[in-house]
């Protein structure tokens, strides 16, 4: 049974951003994001998969276990979630640190995990129409709003007829960046063109910092 939950505005929130660098774009490579995690300020690591994450797997209507993409692995929190569920996993990452520590835990964990240290925007090239779904989570807020168009191609290309995106999208209205702000609004602009809609709901358990910015969406890609 398809959910729909519509907003017309990304709800703001009195809760600072600690992540918020005002940085030119330019620098936003694999230098940089290993600077990161190398530095200590990886904040957007949780140390743990996403709450509402955990909480759709556990759910009546948990997607049904395939071959996943996860953009922007990090550590492979969320990409080690789903292959203990039974998902075939790929997780893809700039930073060597990152790949490193998430290959690790999957192989510590005995999961069928892999984790490639890939630049996203190359992925068509490798993997086309390989996956049945392309999970999201601090990924599309992270590369500058110039890129958004070519995400949203990267993710239809890569997923086969009838795949899934699931996202969890920070939604929030700060200035600056990363992570970019990014409305419930523009986020239906970019994405229904090429995607239908399975369900878009406001997150009930984001972490505190992201509470009522989060938004879990399943998007099938259009035939």
């Amino acid at each position: 049974m398809k959910r729909f939950s519509y907003f017309t505005e990304a709800a703001s929130a009195s809760t600072p951003l600690a992540m918020v660098d005002s940085l030119n774009s330019s620098g936003l490579d694999a230098d940089f994001w290993e600077g990161r995690y190398q530095a200590g300020t990886d904040r957007w690591d949780l140390g743990q998969p996403a709450p509402p994450f955990v909480s759709l797997l556990a759910s009546d209507h948990a997607p049904q276990p395939g071959h996943i993409a996860v953009l922007g692995a990090g550590r492979g929190h969320d990409a080690l979630l789903f292959a203990a569920a039974g998902f075939e996993v790929i997780g893809f990452d700039f930073a060597p640190s990152a790949i490193a520590a998430a290959n690790q835990a999957a192989a510590d964990r005995q999961l069928p995990a892999q984790f490639l240290s890939r630049d996203i925007f190359t992925l068509p090239n490798e993997f086309p129409s390989t996956f049945d779904y392309v999970l999201e989570h601090t990924c599309f807020c992270a590369i500058t709003p110039e890129q958004r168009s070519d995400y949203v191609q990267l993710v239809a290309s890569i997923l086969r007829p009838g795949g899934e995106l699931l996202a969890l999208f920070w939604a929030h209205d700060r200035p600056g960046g990363p992570p970019y702000g990014v409305t419930v609004e523009e986020l239906y602009q970019r994405f229904l063109a090429q995607f239908e809609i399975v369900s878009f709901e406001l997150a009930t358990n984001s972490i505190e910092s992201r509470s009522q910015q989060e938004y879990l969406a399943r998007l099938k890609v259009k035939a």
